[in-house]
């Protein structure tokens, strides 16, 4: 088992919930990385005494250094001191568990220093997936799925032949609006939509989840970690969030990974791959389970799921933009700026709008990203959608 790790977004929902696994299984935390939250970072520093710590904002550092000063922890910061954390000398897997475009060139610097990357942010496969997995090749990198979805693909395929496997059944609890219907959605209130019925996640994730764009951007992901074009990737509703996902084989068996829904099993998965390990989290009993049930999804009412469909399959930007437009108008109805239902209005609208390229390099990635974001807002700003 591997005895040293990195932490990015070690603050976030992820980054908690791996620090309790970590404590539990007594890997050693080298570097642990953040946005702006000073005080629990600095809880996290003194607790599990990692070499070097580092947030974003440059800002927030200044403050935690004096926090740690009586500490011989070293403080980092910036995108800079992020991607120091991403490659740190001793750590054999890192954790990305940044949210947003920021994680994407922490994890390229981790792969390039040829780290193995527990993957639970979206951006960096839904934006660069046609960059990173290469790009992990090419450096003998392992992306190993954090999510629990991808982490249930990636063990029902184990070692099997990847030309064996014919579909992709990826599950969705259905958020906190299963069933709803588009007349039934057009008043609901941001603590509505953060009732996660299975799931505790942040705001940002339990809302794509509502929208089922989170979904969206594990197909897409499902796409580059799996090599499986989208239209064999099926996505199933299966409320109780007790299988997966699935895998279908040549044969037509179907193999499913099944638990309860706690993610701190995957991320253990993730840092003990190839091996397993006993853990103290609560076991599932199949007697507990009344009903294990499937629908298909309703993607008229949430129609995110179909545009990241669309996007996966398309050759240009619609990623990088699907990705950025949803960023924004997820972040507008958290503040209260749209409604819940005007979140696939703005994206559609940018989608059709926003002039469409394809990007050559990471770096032109980066750029769109930034640039999609700017022209969502003024879409926002002006009310200017669909």
């Amino acid at each position: 088992m591997i005895q040293n790790i990195s932490i990015l977004g070690s603050t976030g929902s992820i980054g908690q919930q791996t620090l309790d696994v970590v404590e539990n299984l007594g890997i050693k935390v080298n570097a642990l990385a953040a946005g702006k939250n000073v005080r629990l970072l600095e809880e996290q520093a003194r607790k599990f005494k990692p070499e070097f710590v580092a947030l974003f904002d440059t800002q927030k550092a200044k403050e935690l250094k004096i926090l740690l000063a009586d500490t011989p922890v070293k403080v980092l910061s910036g995108l800079e001191g992020v991607c120091q954390i991403a490659t740190h000398p001793k750590s054999q897997r890192v954790v990305a568990g940044i949210v947003g475009i920021d994680g994407l060139l922490p994890v390229v610097s981790a792969i390039k220093a040829g780290k193995d990357v527990c993957l639970a942010n979206k951006e960096t496969l839904v934006t660069a997936g046609d960059v990173i997995m290469p790009l992990a090749q090419e450096h003998h990198v392992n992306i190993l799925p954090v999510d629990s979805e991808h982490s249930a693909i990636f063990q029902c395929i184990g070692k099997s032949n990847p030309k064996e496997v014919t579909k992709i059944l990826l599950t969705a609890s259905g958020g906190a609006f299963l069933g709803k219907t588009k007349a039934e959605l057009e008043n609901v209130t941001l603590q509505q939509a953060l009732s996660h019925p299975n799931w505790k996640m942040g705001s940002k994730i339990t809302v794509d989840s509502a929208t089922l764009m989170n979904k969206g951007f594990e197909v897409i992901e499902a796409k580059f970690l799996f090599h499986m074009d989208a239209k064999n990737i099926k996505t199933v509703i299966h409320p109780q969030s007790i299988i997966h996902s699935a895998v279908e084989f040549i044969d037509g068996s179907v193999i499913a990974q099944m638990g309860l829904p706690d993610m701190r099993l995957p991320i253990q998965y993730a840092l003990t791959w190839p091996n397993r390990v006993e853990s103290s989290f609560k076991k599932m009993d199949l007697f507990d389970l009344s009903a294990l049930t499937f629908l298909q999804p309703d993607v008229e009412t949430f129609g995110c799921l179909k545009l990241a469909y669309e996007a996966a399959e398309d050759e240009y930007n619609m990623r990088i933009i699907l990705n950025s437009a949803n960023d924004t108008a997820v972040d507008c109805f958290i503040r209260g700026q749209i409604d819940f239902l005007d979140i696939y209005r703005v994206i559609r609208t940018v989608i059709d709008e926003f002039p469409r390229s394809k990007p050559e390099s990471l770096e032109e990635i980066v750029e769109m990203v930034q640039t999609s974001k700017i022209y969502t807002i003024e879409c926002i700003k002006k009310g200017i959608f669909k």
